[in-house]
């Protein structure tokens, strides 16, 4: 398949590999369909987390995420849901609910995450900066900058409610 991106509207495929790739708060971002290619109905964007890593505890307010895990264990906290996730498992958490998720797996894990609609692929952009590599960015210098983070996050109808780990009560 040749690699080619068009705008909504035309069909349009990535060879494995291709898409904006996104060093995020720890992770790797591909991109695989963001905003611009589905005029905001959804988006596509496939992560690398390290074992041990993990998201903010946050609620997006503007759409709904599904994971899909390719690889790894991912522990998913969505509501009062506590939710073990491995290879071929997926997880949805609805808009409003907060939710979190910590990699469980001594490896990486690797899965999708859909949005809908989109807008998490431009807060992933802004919030990250362009991958050098496409592997694991190097590791942070302590916590991830949560206040920092938060700012761009209501932007685009996140709230991030506290750090990476398990939420508060748990």
């Amino acid at each position: 398949m040749t690699s080619t991106t068009e705008k909504a509207g035309s069909g349009f495929g990535l060879e494995a590999g291709d898409g904006e790739a996104i060093w995020f708060v720890g992770q790797l971002a591909t991109v695989k369909m963001g905003s611009d290619e589905t005029e905001g109905r959804c988006a596509l964007v496939e992560f690398v987390t390290p074992a041990g890593g993990g998201s903010p505890y946050h609620v997006h307010h503007n759409e709904d995420e599904s994971f899909y895990v390719l690889e790894g264990e991912i522990t998913f906290y969505v509501g009062d849901a506590v939710i073990q996730a491995r290879e071929g498992s997926f997880v949805f958490g609805p808009r409003n609910v907060p939710h979190t998720f910590v990699v469980g797996s001594q490896t990486p894990a690797r899965y999708l995450l859909f949005a809908e609609p989109a807008g998490f692929d431009r807060f992933v952009a802004e919030a990250g900066v362009p991958a050098d590599a496409r592997t694991l960015p190097p590791p942070l210098d302590g916590p991830p900058d949560i206040a920092g983070l938060a700012a761009i996050a209501a932007k685009y109808g996140i709230e991030i409610l506290g750090p990476p780990g398990p939420p508060p009560s748990r």
